[in-house]
């Protein structure tokens, strides 16, 4: 049976015209508006009565609302987009009842991102020229690379981010992307702050700290900002400007996040990293700004996902194993090391131990017991008689 083909998001940035823009903010304010006055509903009922509202009897509120005096204005845009962020409330909701996210929360004008979803109905793609619905040109892209060939995308997405830029991503098969040779190699990953990330093999990655290049621009920018006075023009202005600061930081770190995964996937059929819990770790106000300049939770999204397109394996161990604890070479689990402690000797063999490799080294182990054995990794314990499944040999050849 033929493997299911591949989707994926194309996206772009395109330069609208003037009414487009106005278009396209009207669009983002009637999206918003829509799926706040769902939710409203969905919360009275489920609160009060206890009772689930779906998408169909949304869809119905929302052709009651259009007939108001008060909301008739929801008339000049695409019909398309209001309908979406029902299916995103929809889904919204499905995760919350599967207890895998919080209450959907009530989208801001301020903090949440603009966006329109369309489908197929809402735009016209045709000899590589994108219409929306309500416009009467094409938006003017920049095709900075080719869409698979003879594919339509399946939704559009329109999106301004905080810096004032606009952006399109296009939904689309990708019969290009196919899963990789097979290779003999695993390696265990131990992300950190010195470096991104320590490989198994001796390898260190090193941690631009992309934020820190910028640090003194982006703090006389955000001093600007806090000059001026609040709801202003010139505040605007200024926030605008620290907002492209920021913009330029993140694409370099995306940048070269997708250049460090994409070389570890094509390299390593396995990848083993820790599960590390970001959100409880930014709470330390002395590293939150350093863990968010590295980005661990990204770096782990994107090894997942490449991971799956191209045919390889992602291991994701306990994160309360003690890695950096435990000898490589003999197994003996140190009582305590403080994260002064950079190297040292192992007082069982001798080892002297990197503590970042030595770390990868572990995690590499671990994650081989659980493709021997399923064994689920849990923290070194000194059970008589029982042998940790971190140190049990691997398969002499792993495909």
């Amino acid at each position: 049976m033929p493997s299911a083909v591949l989707k994926r998001a194309f996206e772009f940035r395109f330069y609208p015209t003037a009414v487009q823009a106005a278009e396209l903010a009207r669009t983002f304010g009637c999206v918003r508006k829509v799926y706040n006055l769902a939710l409203e509903v969905r919360t009275e009922e489920w609160h009060h009565h206890a009772t689930r509202i779906d998408y169909y009897q949304t869809s119905a509120f929302l052709t009651l609302w259009k007939q108001t005096d008060e909301l008739a204005y929801l008339n000049d845009v695409s019909s398309v987009p209001l309908q979406q962020a029902l299916r995103h409330l929809q889904a919204a909701f499905a995760a919350f009842w599967e207890r895998r996210s919080e209450f959907p929360r009530f989208k801001s004008r301020k903090r949440s991102r603009d966006a329109a979803e369309y489908t197929r109905s809402g735009f016209r793609y045709q000899s590589g020229e994108l219409t929306l619905a309500k416009m009467d040109e094409p938006l003017n892209i920049v095709w900075s690379r080719s869409l698979p060939p003879g594919v339509q995308p399946s939704t559009v997405t329109v999106t301004r981010d905080s810096a004032g830029r606009w952006f399109v991503s296009m939904l689309c098969e990708d019969p290009r992307v196919q899963p990789l040779p097979a290779v003999c190699r695993s390696v265990g990953i131990d992300v950190g702050l010195r470096h991104l990330a320590v490989l198994s093999t001796g390898e260190k990655i090193a941690n631009p700290k992309h934020e820190r290049r910028d640090y003194v621009r982006l703090a006389r920018a955000q001093r600007a900002v806090s000059r001026k006075a609040p709801g202003s023009r010139n505040r605007e202005k200024a926030r605008h400007k620290a907002a492209r600061i920021f913009a330029r930081v993140a694409d370099r770190r995306r940048n070269h996040l997708h250049e460090v995964t994409t070389r570890l996937v094509r390299e390593n059929q396995t990848l083993v990293i820790e599960d590390l819990t970001v959100s409880n770790m930014v709470r330390n106000r002395h590293l939150a700004r350093d863990i968010s300049d590295v980005a661990w939770r990204e770096f782990r999204e994107m090894l997942a996902y490449k991971a799956s397109w191209y045919g390889r394996k992602l291991i994701v161990i306990d994160r309360w194993f003690p890695s950096s604890k435990l000898c490589s070479s003999c197994g003996l689990l140190a009582e305590s090391m403080s994260l002064e402690v950079r190297a040292w000797v192992c007082s069982g063999c001798g080892a002297a131990q990197d503590r970042d490799v030595n770390a990868a080294k572990n995690i590499l182990a671990a994650g081989r017991a659980v493709t021997v054995c399923g064994d689920g990794v849990r923290p070194q314990r000194s059970t008589p008689g029982r042998r940790s499944s971190a140190k049990q040999k691997a398969p002499a050849r792993e495909g």
